[in-house]
């Protein structure tokens, strides 16, 4: 086959076949779309937040203990102007789509960036309370730095507090980018919906997945591979349960064992239970109860 040939003779034809798709079809390519090229710089902003929550830690140079303040202070200017950007962006796309007509998609952008800004205070103090408990719950770990260095739940659970930030202020789109961010890199996969309390360790974490409306009280403890998911993502005639109550609540000081599945928005794990590993619960467990597989 003469490349060249099949390039100028039937690649064209290829592209029109593509573009035609493109433009006829339910997502439609327009010019004032939404600029799907712009999850890069997403992550590249995700990064910069999690540097200024962990100066040194996760930023791309080292930062001296005079220079902290320097560093964030420049670095939230940056991320304000950036991350403002895109929140206007999501906002404005979803409007369209929704066809409103009759709120300013620039001042809620502006509101959802203050709050989320002026909640990293909040959220960094958090954040060290869920290494805090990952030392205390991991024999294994010797020092907190090495924890905030190397273990994958720290990324996974401050990408999700950032993330949960920001779908409760109403952003769409952006906080799911922030999520399958966190769980391409970690293998946790916690949808930003889900309402967690602190002093939260997922232990090696690989297979974790937590549903958009699962509750998770304070002091819980889970290891890899754990569902905490919806019985169906459909209800009985066949439509998706859209904003039901579809995963399942997690009371405080509940430890849950590797490749347990836990699932309904009816059940409830009391506190203090402890659930054993390769358990498959679909109905609440009572406060302090201990439940294995027995096989």
């Amino acid at each position: 086959m003469d490349l060249n040939k099949w390039m100028n003779e039937r690649l064209p034809q290829i592209v029109d076949r593509l573009e035609a798709d493109l433009v006829a079809g339910p997502e439609a390519v327009t010019d004032d779309g939404l600029d799907f090229a712009g999850r890069n710089e997403i992550y590249d902003i995700l990064d910069d937040i999690l540097a200024v929550l962990f100066p040194g830690y996760y930023s791309r140079e080292k930062v001296k203990k005079s220079d902290t303040n320097f560093f964030m202070a420049d670095m939230l200017r940056h991320i304000s102007f950036r991350l403002g950007k895109h929140i206007r962006e999501v906002l404005s796309y979803r409007c369209r789509k929704d066809r409103c007509d009759d709120c300013s998609c620039e001042e809620k952008a502006h509101e959802a960036l203050v709050s989320l800004i002026e909640s990293l205070p909040e959220i960094r103090a958090t954040l060290l309370d869920d290494i805090k408990a990952a030392k205390e719950g991991d024999p294994a770990a010797q020092f907190l730095d090495e924890i905030i260095l190397s273990y994958p739940c720290v990324e996974a659970i401050a990408t999700h507090r950032i993330a949960h930030c920001l779908y409760a202020l109403g952003v769409p789109i952006i906080p799911r980018i922030l999520s399958e961010r966190a769980h391409s890199r970690t293998g946790i996969d916690i949808h930003p919906g889900a309402q967690i309390g602190p002093r939260f360790f997922i232990d090696h974490g690989t297979g974790v997945v937590i549903g958009e409306t699962c509750r998770i009280g304070a002091n819980v403890k889970i290891y890899q591979g754990v569902t905490l998911g919806a019985t169906s993502p459909f209800d009985k005639e066949g439509k998706p349960r859209v904003g039901q109550k579809r995963h399942p609540d997690i009371e405080d000081d509940v430890i849950i064992y590797a490749n347990a599945t836990i699932l309904g928005g009816n059940t409830v794990i009391g506190k203090g239970a402890v659930i054993g590993g390769n358990t498959w619960i679909t109905k609440s467990v009572p406060t302090g109860e201990y439940v294995y597989n027995k096989e």
